[in-house]
């Protein structure tokens, strides 16, 4: 595998991402990196206690206080997925959202907040996140279904677009050689007539 968690893109018409992640489908229990970005200790200690224990996947955490140190932890290390509160002392709101996904397209994304507010739920979907858990509701099978289910999504999304840009790249490169067969064949009725 590649530094950046994903595989080499030879052979397989999926390729890339959706190769390396589908052929595994993480069957029995896989080591699942996750990057908590969450300022409170109390809150990073409870999410840490959830994701003991699960069946399907080990949860490896890595907790960041700050939203600079979320990025510097992006820049070295692969992961997973990513639960990032959405208040914290140096990025507040859907800002960190958007930087985030910038930054690490392929991550799928969980934001977490204290604010039930709906019109924020769906406007952090909207932009990208792959599920937005109110901190106070979740529990261990809410919070690792979430996971799970996040990262399936994202891997399926993945996949698509890997199949949809070598289709394009194989529908071009095929234009391109009909296009010069037209040329051919009009060279040669000119030359005929």
């Amino acid at each position: 595998m590649a530094q950046d968690g994903r595989a080499s893109q030879t052979g397989n018409f999926l390729g890339g991402f959706a190769k390396a992640h589908i052929s595994k489908a993480h069957i029995g229990k896989a080591d699942v990196r996750v990057l908590l970005i969450e300022d409170s200790t109390a809150d990073a200690r409870l999410i840490a206690e959830f994701l003991k224990g699960t069946q399907l996947y080990q949860f490896q955490l890595t907790h960041v206080e700050r939203f600079k140190e979320a990025l510097q932890r992006l820049e070295t290390t692969a992961y997973e997925v990513i639960l990032l509160d959405l208040t914290l002392p140096d990025s507040a709101g859907l800002t960190s959202l958007e930087q985030l996904l910038i930054l690490a397209p392929s991550i799928p994304v969980l934001v977490l907040t204290n604010n039930s507010n709906p019109e924020l739920a769906m406007e952090a979907v909207r932009q990208g996140a792959q599920d937005f858990l109110i901190k106070r509701q979740i529990n261990h099978e809410v919070l690792s279904r979430s996971l799970r289910y996040a990262i399936e999504r994202k891997q399926q999304a993945e996949a698509l677009r890997y199949a949809n840009e070598e289709l394009e790249s194989r529908v071009q490169a095929r234009t391109q050689e009909l296009e010069l067969t037209n040329q051919q064949l009009r060279q040669e009725i000119v030359h005929r007539q």
